[in-house]
């Protein structure tokens, strides 16, 4: 039964909340929690709710539990179940006429809907979803002139990442209070976004005060849910000094490590306090945490005691609320002043889990077997393979998991397996490089993407079984003639009774830097001393070029490849003109590491090439040159294997290439801002001038829009005044909108898109909780206010018991009271409606949920009207 009063029973919701757990498919449990004023009437009227699902559907929720709490205070829990119709995003509301009275931040605060509300997203991309349970009730009182702290203690079954805010409170429609203000504070009013701390530093006036708190839910980057918690706070003016938790340093174990921390606890006024703590270590059902409820008088000590074990391994930390109320008595406190206040401190705990252990590595030619045991862990789902050249000598610190990326280390495979463990390192299979030695370090991973402490470091070199390119060194640069000269190092470490001989290296030449085309060239039969090759007709001028030596056995009777070392190719250089300035890139692929670049240019005078720098990097910038002249360049590469036994310093020649340099520089881009001018149903654009920060020639600006997210962008407009910084957009069928900026300099250059802002602020939809159809003339119509932008709505208005009593597409809606099946006119009441207003957004039509309350006043029309 649909049935509610404005009048009978209008002040008794304090606080409350909205959490569900996922049941199966698109079924979900809530639960909504209330705090209520206890000697009102209305807590025994209060047996369901009605909530809106966000779905175009609403239906009542009972309530299982009532239990009384200290102060007046009742917590009711209703529990119920809604199957949504598939994936999209819902915002569930529930709306009581009931809000408490004499809240001072909210004006004439008992005629003002009480609304709470969360978000829910249904996606398979991102799986199944509970929100966080809300530990810490929200009942504690404030003192004036003295600091208060409130934490939700929130835990997050599924271990996902949260964050806070704090938010204003929820009317009708779960839509802000009009002329809601944040209450004062004599220094600040904050929501930690990180911890969840709300501070209030400090109440200024006596009175009931109420915020909202914004707990959010993240998983991989995208925001999956939210919760809002509207409380109450009740100030109050006393001698009283709030009882003191000494400070908590946050913590990090090794799964199956017995946690035992100390808690101290004390009054200044010597007051008898209460010691509890709140959080998800107490709720879990396999080992949880132990910190039963202690009292005291004056000073208290007790321990929180934790057996982890496998299954409290998780990437985000676990937060315990500890708080200490005390009994509200001082020297100074009498009946009237006496108020009971609390202090809380927060712990955080990091649960790990166990590195792998036993890493062993058994290398080949070209790649190398790496072998480790099963985690202990049974949680884990599967290893990150980590390699890097060359010995680091990590040992991770307390807490620090994973391989971090200061180690050189680099993740090179992931084995989606617990009870797999091994891998083989091919480099992909294009095989390793010979010349170093390469280390390896192994971790587990767990469902939320915890990672465990890394494996011990190991370390080895490859077998040495093939021949070893050194050299790829253009000697000649022509179109026609150009020759390159390739040295490799033989190969020492092969079976030769596998591979008795006799020997032959065959080469191979591909265009290009990664041997996409190879072609035999020639072989070569005397393995010991044939390391050299010259190739010679070649287009150096135009092409770099690749090689590949091959090492086979090629006796009557065994004729196999024995193996090949990777490509290499010749260091070939890409001159890009500039203002000026001639810049020069230098490309390669070589298996060894080169680690400096000596910069030649070609004197005009003496027809010699002079060094004119040496770089680390490959593109290196010529500057203080003269447009329309050419200028020529050559790189020569000094580098090498890690391994003794190979040649260094390895030196390699790029061919000649030749520039003219002229001003192709694109400007820097503006940086852009918009802000949406909802009355005016314009976007107001302003953007930076890179003249007065980077370059000293852009001229004018273009700028780009794009009416919906997924849309391409188009140019708008032109400004050909430099410094007007200033364009007003008035779109015509939708005020949201993405822009973008770009500068354009004398030469025509344009730069790159500025920063994107889209905007997708207005709504221009509001409907009125007020309608008088008594044919005078006047608001005879239900309608919305003037709007813009709404494609079609599906509105649904309800009577008291919940019956249907008129539904509409039209925007305008245009009801005149009556009802829909019978034409009777309905009587004066309350009424309820549901409205999805589908407006023109950035991402396209988008539902927008209304839910709210129409108050309707009508006069029976005698039989001769």
């Amino acid at each position: 039964m649909f049935l509610f009063c404005l009048t009978s029973f209008a002040t008794h919701n304090r606080a409350g909340e909205i959490t569900y757990e996922h049941v199966e498919g698109y079924k979900y449990k809530f639960t909504i929690l209330t705090y209520t004023y206890t000697p009102s009437l209305a807590n025994a009227q209060r047996d369901y709710l009605l909530v809106s699902w966000g779905d175009g559907t609403l239906s009542e929720v009972e309530r299982i539990i009532q239990e009384s709490l200290p102060d007046d205070y009742d917590r009711n829990t209703y529990v119920g179940y809604h199957t949504f119709p598939g994936p999209g995003t819902f915002e569930v509301i529930m709306s009581d006429p009931n809000r408490n009275l004499g809240v001072e931040n909210i004006p004439n605060s008992v005629n003002v809907v009480f609304s709470i509300k969360t978000i829910l997203l249904i996606n398979p991309e991102i799986g199944n979803n509970s929100t966080p349970v809300l530990t810490n009730p929200p009942v504690d009182w404030a003192a004036v002139g003295q600091i208060f702290i409130h934490n939700p203690a929130a835990f997050d079954p599924d271990g996902d990442s949260l964050s806070y805010k704090l938010g204003i409170c929820l009317g009708e429609s779960g839509e802000n209070i009009p002329g809601y203000e944040y209450p004062e504070a004599s220094t600040s009013l904050y929501v930690n976004s990180i911890n969840g701390d709300l501070v209030w530093d400090a109440p200024v006036e006596p009175g009931i005060y109420n915020i909202a708190m914004f707990i959010e839910e993240w998983r991989r980057g995208i925001k999956i849910g939210k919760i809002v918690r509207d409380m109450q706070i009740e100030v109050k003016s006393t001698n009283n000094k709030p009882p003191i938790i000494e400070p908590l340093e946050d913590t990090c174990v090794l799964e199956g490590t017995l946690l035992e921390i100390p808690v101290y606890a004390s009054d200044p006024d010597g007051g008898m306090i209460t010691l509890s703590a709140f959080g998800g270590p107490l709720l879990l059902s396999d080992s949880p945490a132990l910190f039963p409820v202690s009292e005291g008088d004056g000073t208290l000590v007790d321990t929180f005691v934790w057996q982890t074990v496998c299954a409290h391994v998780r990437k985000n930390p676990y937060q315990v609320v500890f708080k200490v109320k005390d009994d509200g008595t001082c020297p100074t406190c009498d009946e009237d002043n006496r108020v009971s206040l609390v202090d809380q401190k927060n712990l955080n705990i990091t649960v790990v889990g166990p590195a792998p252990e036993n890493l062993v590595l058994t290398p080949t030619s070209t790649s190398i077997f790496v072998d480790w045991d099963q985690s202990s862990c049974d949680k884990a789902v599967g290893y990150f393979i980590y390699r890097r050249i060359s010995y680091y000598g990590f040992v991770p610190e307390h807490c620090e998991t994973g391989v971090p990326a200061y180690t050189g280390y680099t993740l090179v495979a992931t084995v989606d397996s617990l009870i797999n463990t091994s891998y083989l390192d091919n480099n992909n299979g294009i095989g390793l490089p010979q010349g170093y030695e390469y280390c390896y370090m192994v971790t587990a991973f767990y469902p939320d993407g915890a990672e465990s402490y890394a494996s011990e470091e190991i370390c080895t070199d490859l077998v040495k079984g093939i021949p070893t390119i050194t050299n790829v060194d253009v000697i000649e640069t022509d179109p026609v003639e150009g020759i390159i000269n390739v040295i490799w190092s033989k190969p020492t470490e092969f079976d030769t009774l596998l591979a008795p001989g006799p020997y032959r290296y065959l080469i191979y030449r591909s265009e290009g830097y990664w041997g996409e085309s190879l072609v035999l060239i020639d072989s070569l039969e005397n393995y010991e001393t044939d390391t050299t090759y010259l190739d010679s007709a070649l287009n150096t001028f135009e092409n770099p070029y690749s090689y590949k030596i091959e090492f086979w056995n090629v006796n009557d009777t065994l004729r196999f490849l024995i193996g090949s070392p990777h490509v290499a190719s010749s260091v070939f250089i890409n001159l890009v003109p500039d203002d000026n300035a001639v810049i020069i890139n230098i490309n390669k692929n070589v298996p060894w590491i080169d680690t400096a670049y000596v910069i030649y240019r070609k004197n005009n005078l003496s027809m010699a090439f002079d060094s004119i720098g040496t770089t680390p990097l490959i593109q290196f910038r010529d500057s203080v040159l003269q447009n329309g002249e050419e200028y020529c360049y050559k790189v020569k590469t000094a580098g090498g294997y890690d391994d003794p036994m190979f040649v260094y310093p390895i030196i390699n020649n790029s061919q000649i290439s030749c520039c003219i340099p002229a001003d192709t520089t694109a400007p820097c881009k503006p940086q852009l801002f918009v802000t949406s001018l909802c009355d005016s149903m314009a976007n107001r654009l302003t953007w930076t001038n890179p003249n007065h920060y980077c370059c000293d020639d852009v001229v004018s600006y273009k700028i780009y829009y794009k009416p919906v997210f997924t849309a391409a962008f188009t140019f708008l407009t032109a400004i050909m005044n430099v410094n007007d910084t200033l364009y007003f957009h008035y779109p015509e069928n939708t005020i949201a909108g993405c822009y973008v900026v770009t500068a354009v300099d004398s030469f025509n250059n344009e730069s790159a898109f500025s920063n994107w802002v889209c905007v997708d602020e207005c709504t221009y939809y509001v409907l009125p909780n007020v309608f008088t159809p008594n044919g005078d003339g006047i608001n005879d119509l239900y309608k919305p206010g003037p709007y813009k932008y709404v494609d079609h709505v599906e509105m649904k208005i309800f009577d008291r018991w919940g019956i249907l009593v008129y539904e509409t597409t039209n925007p305008d809606i245009n009801w005149d009271g009556s009802y829909m099946k019978n034409g009777k006119m309905v009587t004066t009441g309350v009424y309820y409606y549901i409205c999805d207003v589908y407006e023109n957004r950035l991402t396209g039509i988008i539902p927008r949920n209304l839910v709210g309350f129409i108050h309707i006043f009508a006069e029976e029309k005698t039989n001769n009207e």
